[in-house]
């Protein structure tokens, strides 16, 4: 079997679809653009990328003659679109999609403590300019972050006058809740949800605090006092961040299941003919793995390490035991 082994995401025809659709005019106005600049823009590999440009040489008008298929040249490090076949503008929002992004831009705009407030307000004018009627019916959406009536009053009064908070937070991942005191340092809207970002006394590190999964929350009279050089996390890459001594773990994927490759990061990923995959990455803990697992049923299975391979089998013996009873 010929595999190849790719290190980034951006797999299964309906990440890629869209990507090449928006490649085309991204190309077309950057002539001789690096290869790696374009890979970053596009959140890809520069082997994706290459797979994606390959392709694009076979696409085009009906015909498929001269003048009728994209034409990319790719030499070295750089790429020219010579000829885009009609492909000469990004794709347009839909009227569902552009309601979406004023209905999220607009929750951004509400949340405390931003940065750059005026950006979002002015990409927010643009996009509501460019949807024109279609942004009308978001002025009726009400936007309501679940535990925000409850919780986001206390930590913003607690950011405001710099006092620390104590938290009774639900870790789902241990099925548990825990008691910790916290430092607070912000509040984030991250993929339409609040988080607060707090050093935290109890893991004596920065974490993310949902503001949904706070069972209690109380004002303490104690100030806030994080470390001088505590910085912020860095979530260009997502929220979660595997550490190295976290668990590899390897997992093996039908066509149905290469979502899974664009969700959750891995540190590698290698791609059979036939659209399967066999992926790695890391854990923290293993229950959300084992959580996948059963919910990909068999369009997935876990290979290593077989401590977890056999707990997703006695998990799914358990719940198949339930159904007997």
């Amino acid at each position: 079997m010929t595999t190849t082994t790719l290190g980034g995401s951006g797999f299964g025809s309906t990440a890629q679809l869209p990507r090449l659709l928006a490649l085309v005019p991204y190309l077309l106005a950057r002539p001789g653009v690096r290869l790696d600049e374009v890979a970053q823009a596009f959140g890809i590999t520069e082997d994706r990328l290459r797979k994606d440009l390959n392709l694009l040489w076979v696409c085009g008008l009906p015909g498929h003659g001269p003048g009728d298929l994209i034409d990319v040249e790719f030499e070295g490090d750089t790429v020219t679109l010579l000829e885009p076949a009609g492909v000469t503008r990004p794709l347009r929002l839909t009227v569902d999609e552009a309601l979406a992004l004023v209905v999220a831009l607009r929750a951004l705009a509400e949340t405390p403590g931003l940065d750059q407030r005026d950006a979002v307000d002015r990409a927010l004018a643009k996009v509501e300019q460019a949807a024109g009627a279609a942004a009308g019916p978001a002025h009726r959406v009400e936007i309501a972050v679940e535990g925000e009536e409850r919780v986001l009053p206390v930590v913003r009064t607690a950011l405001d006058e710099g006092r620390q908070l104590h938290l009774s937070y639900y870790v789902p991942g241990r099925d548990e809740t825990t008691e910790r005191d916290v430092d607070p340092m912000r509040l984030l809207l991250v993929e339409g949800r609040s988080y607060l970002e707090a050093w935290c006394r109890r893991a004596e590190g920065v974490r993310l605090f949902r503001l949904d999964r706070v069972a209690e929350v109380v004002l303490l009279d104690t100030p806030s006092d994080p470390p001088a050089d505590v910085q912020p996390r860095d979530l260009a890459q997502g929220l979660f961040r595997p550490g190295p001594d976290d668990l590899l773990v390897t997992l093996a994927l039908r066509p149905s299941a290469a979502w899974v490759a664009d969700y959750h990061p891995c540190e590698s990923v290698t791609e059979s003919p036939d659209g399967s995959l066999v992926v790695r990455l890391r854990a923290r803990d293993t229950a959300w793995v084992r959580r996948l697992a059963l919910r990909l049923g068999d369009a997935g299975r876990v290979i290593a390490p077989e401590s977890v391979a056999q707990a997703v089998r006695d998990d799914a013996a358990l719940a198949l035991a339930a159904y007997a009873v």
